[in-house]
C-alpha cells in the first residue's frame, strides 16, 4: 500500500460530531483561550442582559416597586462562508496518514482498517483547520487582498478602537523592554489601573487574562528569571508552564509567524475578560456545508476541503484595556 485512495465526505450530524465539534469543545475550546459559541443559528446574536441594581427594597404589605424591566443588550456576529484546502502528493500524504498511525501501539501493521486510516486522516485535517481558524481570529483581515483575509479578526477591531478611543490605550517602545525587563511589569500595572471599574470587578469570576505576543511573554520570563530565589531558578531551569500576574493569567498568543505579513500591531498586551473575545463556528445554517477527503489521480494528489462559516467579536469594547508597540 503506498496510496490513499478511498474518499471520504461528513455532512450533517457526521460534520458535527466527527470533525467540527471536538475541536470547538471541551479542552481544545479551553486551549483557544477565547468563547467559542458553535452552531447557534444564524445570523449569530449574543444576548448582554444587564440586570437592575439596588433591587431590594423595603417591605410593604402591599404594591409593586419592581421598576423598569432589566435592560437588554445584544450583539450580532457578523459570520463568513469560508473554505479551507489543502492538497498534499500522494506519497507524501500517505506518509503524513501512516506515520501517525505507527506511533500508536495498539495498531497491528499488518492489518490496517478503514476506520483507523480514516481517522488518521481527519485528525491531520482537522488540527489544519483549528489553527488556521486560531490564527484568522486574531489576524484576520477581510479588506486585504491577500492572507488571513475570510473574517475579520480582534486585532483589526482592536487597532480601529484604539484608533477612535473607544477603551484605554498606550503605545510603548522596543527600547522600553529591551533596557529594562521590568518595563513589562509596568505595563501590566498601566493597564490595570486604567482598566474600567467594571473590568476590575469581574477579577473574581478567574475569566481575565493579559494576552500578550511571544515577545512580551518572554520579557516576562526574564524578569521572573531575575528573581533571587528558589522559584526563579526552578523557572530557568525547568521553563515556566504558565505565567500570571496577581493571578491574572498572562496568556502567549503564538502570532510571531503571523503578524509579520499584516498591517497590525505587531507587538501587544491585552486585559480583558476572555468571554469577551468570542469566536462563532456554524456548520448547520448554510447549505453544502461539508469536509470532504478524496484522491484525484489524474495529478496522484490527495486533497482535502471544508466549507463552512465562521467569524468572531469583541463583545463589549469598554471592557478591554490595550498597550502595543508603535
Amino acid at each position: 500500500m503506498s496510496f490513499l485512495e478511498n474518499a471520504k465526505q461528513y455532512t450533517g450530524s457526521d460534520l458535527e460530531n466527527i470533525f467540527f465539534r471536538p475541536m470547538l469543545s471541551g479542552p481544545s475550546a479551553i486551549d483557544l483561550g477565547v468563547r467559542v459559541i458553535y452552531n447557534l443559528p444564524t445570523p449569530t446574536t449574543v444576548q448582554l442582559w444587564d440586570g437592575q441594581r439596588n433591587i431590594l427594597q423595603q417591605y410593604n404589605a402591599a404594591g409593586w416597586s419592581g421598576g423598569a424591566p432589566a435592560t437588554k443588550y445584544q450583539k450580532t456576529i457578523d459570520l463568513k462562508r469560508v473554505k479551507a484546502e489543502l492538497g498534499f502528493s500522494a506519497a507524501d500524504y500517505f506518509s503524513l496518514v501512516y506515520e501517525r498511525i505507527t506511533g500508536r501501539a495498539d495498531v497491528n501493521l499488518d492489518d490496517l482498517t478503514g476506520t483507523e486510516l480514516e481517522e488518521a486522516e481527519t485528525t491531520l485535517f482537522r488540527q489544519a483547520v483549528a489553527e488556521n481558524i486560531r490564527a484568522t481570529m486574531w489576524i484576520g483581515d477581510s479588506a486585504a487582498e491577500s492572507g488571513y483575509n475570510t473574517f475579520d479578526g480582534f486585532l483589526k477591531m482592536l487597532k480601529e478602537g484604539a484608533e477612535s478611543e473607544l477603551f484605554y490605550n498606550t503605545l510603548y517602545q522596543t527600547s522600553d523592554l529591551t533596557t529594562d525587563s521590568g518595563k513589562i511589569v509596568a505595563i501590566f500595572d498601566e493597564l490595570w489601573n486604567n482598566a474600567p471599574v467594571r473590568l476590575q470587578d469581574l477579577k473574581a469570576d478567574g475569566q481575565l487574562a493579559f494576552f500578550v505576543t511571544s515577545d512580551l511573554y518572554h520579557r516576562y520570563e526574564k524578569y521572573l528569571d531575575e528573581k533571587g530565589s528558589d522559584a526563579a531558578y526552578s523557572g530557568t531551569v525547568g521553563g515556566h508552564p504558565t505565567l500570571a500576574y496577581h493571578g491574572i493569567p498572562v496568556v502567549d498568543v503564538r502570532l510571531g509567524s503571523y503578524l509579520g505579513s499584516t498591517s497590525l500591531h505587531q507587538s501587544f498586551c491585552l486585559l480583558t475578560d476572555r468571554r469577551n473575545l468570542v469566536l462563532a463556528v456554524n456548520t448547520a445554517d448554510f447549505p453544502g456545508t461539508e469536509v470532504r477527503m478524496w484522491y484525484n489521480p489524474d495529478v496522484m494528489e490527495n486533497r482535502q476541503r471544508a466549507l463552512f462559516m465562521a467569524g468572531c467579536t469583541v463583545l463589549d469594547e469598554t471592557l478591554v484595556s490595550y498597550a502595543y508597540r508603535a
